[in-house]
């Protein structure tokens, strides 16, 4: 049995080697696109041999499900931290701006969670949770009866392609002069629009 020195650096070593090949997947998924995407210009880029990379990672659907997970896994990180308080309104406002936040301060990963994907997958569970977060949000003012919608799944719907466009638009275009306020403004005229105040249902 090995030292347990030995075994830290052996998990060190692991944990870089996923670390690169990673980082390599991301940067070539961007530039060329899922469809051009090959083990043979990942080798290139990131300096590991073919088997170490499917020794890791099983082949090329699993290294991108894993680096898919990876990137949604700080991102749900980011929202799990927001606190809960009392206020449900208040709470669905401070997830969503730290979806926007976190986006914008991670332009690469936002690109490549929502590029097209070549086939069908199913999403990593670290992006259901982070989409569960929402709609918990939601869900929680649908059964207080507090949402001016048909149904939850509409405000739901509107809200991510809010935060998502807001995201999306700013990486796009670096060089126009946002508000300071306007993502803000943008959420809260959204919920001011679909959100009925409490002391109406109380």
């Amino acid at each position: 049995m090995g030292s347990p020195a030995f075994a830290q650096r052996r998990h060190e070593q692991r944990a870089q080697v996923r670390r690169s090949v990673l980082d390599a997947t991301e940067a070539l998924l961007l530039e060329e696109g899922e469809e051009r995407f090959s083990i043979r210009r990942l080798v290139e880029r990131c300096g590991y041999t073919a088997p170490t990379i499917y020794h890791h990672f099983g082949d090329k659907k699993g290294l991108i499900d894993a680096l898919l997970d990876e990137r949604f896994g700080r991102l749900a990180r980011q929202m799990k931290r927001v606190p809960r308080g009392d206020d449900p309104v208040a709470y669905l406002r401070a997830i969503a701006l730290a979806f926007v936040r976190f986006s914008l301060r991670n332009p690469t990963h936002h690109r490549l969670l929502f590029a097209p994907r070549a086939e069908p997958y199913e999403p990593p569970r670290s992006a259901q949770e982070a989409r569960e977060l929402l709609e918990r949000a939601w869900m929680e003012l649908w059964e207080q009866g507090r949402l001016r919608v048909g149904e939850a799944a509409s405000a739901g719907q509107a809200l991510f392609c809010l935060i998502y466009g807001l995201a999306s638009r700013r990486i796009a275009r670096p060089e126009d002069e946002w508000s300071k306020t306007g993502i803000e403004d943008a959420i809260d005229a959204l919920l001011r629009g679909l959100v009925a105040d409490a002391r109406r249902n109380g």
